[in-house]
């Protein structure tokens, strides 16, 4: 099942298109969607017997994030070797960093993002949207509490990320725009192996990263297990996974966005964001 945000209503989209919610159950579910989340299971097995009309064209454009309203938005660090490696920090051993963006900093998948000062950088992550409360739960029951997968971009400012003295990684990370989801979220029954997905970025159709969500350091089961050990994740919430190397501070010279560019981010199995990128 793939569920969307378009044009601010829930939809599903489907071999012939997209089936608005609120009108194939007749009133059943709120056509906003962020509703949907605390009522998931109840969702999910509607959708499994519903009897959906013919699906109608789309435009892209209209899609936004699928989840709009997280009560959470969390991000991991350093959960790829070689991403730690090309930043010159260690790998961590156990949890790796955990932070939180700005839920403003969110957007749909197809946006034009308008550069703030400084040098800012791509990271592409698999998303986790959380389906059902978990508090302090373990790694075998984590499949339980997931809604689905969708794609992110965690643009990143790097120059107020780095400054003062302790980085600012909510801050810099959390400019408008700079969490781009989409297009829409994948249910699990649809990504057999999530732990064997294939990640990708382009700036310009160069590509910048290539990698695998085999390579996490943390898998996501383990990474819902430990996040909530200690913070309590509601129906709705988002889990950045973190992203593989690549990223433009890692090379030599470093490499950031400018005015002009377009940036494509792709994840096998669910889809591609594009952001276009034009002087604040």
């Amino acid at each position: 099942m793939k569920v969307a945000n378009l044009a601010g209503r829930l939809h599903l989209i489907t071999g012939t298109g997209a089936v608005d919610v609120a009108d194939a159950s007749a009133g059943r579910f709120d056509p906003d969607p962020a509703r949907i989340y605390g009522r998931w299971r109840e969702f999910v097995a509607w959708e499994r017997e519903a009897a959906l009309p013919r699906g109608r064209a789309f435009d892209p454009a209209e899609l936004g994030p699928p989840t709009p309203e997280p009560s959470q938005l969390v991000a991991i660090g350093l959960n790829y070797r070689e991403h730690a490696s090309e930043t010159g920090v260690p790998a961590p051993e156990g949890l790796p960093p955990v932070f939180l963006k700005f839920r403003s900093s969110l957007s749909g998948p197809y946006t034009t993002v308008h550069l703030p000062e400084g040098d800012v950088d791509w990271e592409v992550e698999l998303a986790v949207v959380i389906g059902a409360p978990a508090d302090r739960i373990g790694e075998s029951d984590a499949a339980g509490v997931i809604a689905g997968y969708t794609v992110a971009q965690d643009l990143s400012e790097r120059i107020l990320q780095m400054a003062g003295p302790a980085p600012q990684f909510g801050l810099a990370k959390s400019h408008p725009g700079f969490t781009p989801l989409g297009p829409w979220l994948v249910t699990p029954d649809e990504i057999p192996d999530p732990a064997n997905l294939r990640l990708s970025t382009l700036v310009n159709g160069e590509p910048v990263q290539d990698c695998s969500t085999r390579d996490l350091l943390v898998p996501v089961p383990a990474l819902i297990a430990g996040i909530s050990r200690v913070a309590t994740l509601y129906p709705g919430d988002v889990i950045l996974t973190g992203t593989p190397s690549g990223v433009g501070m890692g090379r030599t010279p470093s490499r950031y966005l400018s005015p002009g560019d377009t940036l494509i981010t792709r994840i096998e199995r669910i889809g591609s964001l594009r952001q276009h990128f034009v002087a604040a």
